[in-house]
């Protein structure tokens, strides 16, 4: 008996009690490799010794100090590192407590920016098919995953859809890479043109697309072509990289493996590795300087932003990925789950694509290989996956709807930063059984 309502009605979770390096362990004492960090979350793993340490320091210190009356030095600290390592211009931080928070914040401060400066006709949203961006209502009406949005459409503002960029699915025979790259983003220029750049605000996008198609990168010159068209028609880029972000795909900021710098950026997930619940938006000077020059208040907030505990730990985690150049170790510890991944899954009759950055992975799911023809949805693919696996002691990411948000199957995996190369071989060998399985049911 529980009284917890948890995300299903359905079945009965085992409990965690203990973490271990990159494994959970559970009453019972089974332990679970963590090959997907969770949500892409734990990216030091379940036990790291100065998060921990740092998290004991600030407690008894402060551990909380509404905002609204305080600062802390903890959150000072992350904003004063976060903004020195972000892509150029970008110079203020809005401690929030997660991923879809800062999405949110995003939104509003892209219409307040607007009104300080003069433009109050500016309000549209424009993101990509096949994106997800939180779950709050302006979070999920940004996002473009038709699956999420369906019963709450009519609690939706609207917002416009272009394709993503997603080379698999996507680029056409004979299209050269970046021709095609360059032929998505080209649809942003003409759905502005469509709604009229005058009332459009803000383009939305995630560098590397997560849980909604599976580790999807944007193809080398998308995000650039991007960018210019922004800056043509006077609209703010946010990029959320609240999953790809925190150096998931070896860079601290994804963005930044793209060359490009956004007006804001939205992190939260592996910025507090699980340790702590925490999230930010990210901005140009040129958004706060609206704001301070004009009204002086955004007119927003929550309750536990800029959290002393959640900025202590994270303060703990940056100084973890800097102090032990876990940056270089995601590209280096990818680059083999790669190719562990190709040797397992490559020539798989019912694999069609093995994608991603850093050790953010994604594997495709397909009936045919050469059609490319996905599984009937009624197979429940995905899910038969997720339970295999996790009947194996392996945590991983499968999700249904890859190509539409009704079709596709893929498994997502964002295993911690610490990851060695025997586990790797683990993860890779308890996925192979469990997509076996699954395909023998």
């Amino acid at each position: 008996m529980t009284h917890i309502f948890g995300r299903s009605t359905r079945g009965q979770l085992p409990t965690a009690v203990a973490g271990d390096g990159c494994y959970l362990i559970d009453a019972s004492g089974k332990r679970y490799l963590d090959g997907s960090g969770g949500a892409a979350v734990s990216c030091l793993g379940h036990s790291n010794a100065r998060v921990r340490a740092a998290l004991h320091e600030q407690l008894d210190q402060v551990a909380f100090a509404h905002t609204g009356f305080f600062t802390s030095d903890p959150a000072e600290r992350l904003a004063d590192r976060l903004t020195a390592a972000a892509p150029e211009g970008i110079d203020r931080v809005y401690l929030v407590s997660g991923g879809s928070e800062a999405v949110e914040a995003a939104i509003k401060l892209a219409r307040q920016y607007f009104m300080e400066i003069g433009e109050p006709q500016r309000h549209r949203v424009i993101a990509r098919r096949q994106s997800y961006h939180g779950n709050t209502l302006g979070a999920l009406a940004t996002g473009g995953n038709e699956w999420r949005r369906a019963q709450f459409a009519p609690l939706l503002v609207e917002t416009s859809h272009i394709s993503p960029c997603y080379e698999y699915r996507g680029r056409e025979d004979g299209e050269t890479v970046e021709a095609y790259g360059l032929r998505v983003a080209n649809e942003l220029e003409a759905e502005i043109e469509r709604l009229g750049a005058e009332s459009v605000m803000a383009f939305v996008a995630e560098p590397v697309v997560g849980a909604t198609s599976g580790a999807v990168p944007a193809v080398k010159g998308y995000l650039k072509r991007i960018r210019e068209i922004c800056d043509k028609h006077g609209i703010l880029l946010i990029l959320d990289e609240v999953m790809c972000g925190m150096g998931r795909t070896g860079y601290l900021f994804a963005c930044q493996e793209d060359g490009i710098s956004p007006d804001m950026i939205t992190i939260a997930k592996g910025l507090g590795a699980g340790y702590q619940p925490i999230g930010a938006l990210m901005v140009q000077g040129k958004i706060y300087d609206a704001i301070a020059s004009g009204s002086g208040f955004f007119q927003h907030g929550h309750t536990y932003m800029g959290h002393a505990m959640a900025a202590a730990a994270a303060n703990a985690v940056l100084s973890e990925i800097e102090e032990n150049d876990l940056l270089a170790r995601v590209r280096t510890q990818g680059e083999k789950l790669q190719a562990a991944l190709e040797a397992e899954f490559g020539q798989h009759p019912h694999v069609g694509d093995i994608r991603g950055r850093g050790l953010f992975r994604g594997v495709e799911f397909v009936a045919d290989r050469d059609t490319k023809e996905p599984f009937d949805p009624a197979r429940k693919l995905n899910a038969k996956i997720k339970k295999n696996a996790f009947d194996a002691g392996l945590v991983c990411y499968p999700m249904g709807g890859t190509i539409d948000g009704v079709r596709g199957d893929h498994v997502l995996l964002a295993p911690p930063f610490i990851i060695e190369d025997a586990q790797i071989d683990e993860l890779v060998s308890k996925l192979s059984g469990a997509v076996e399985k699954a395909l023998a049911e």
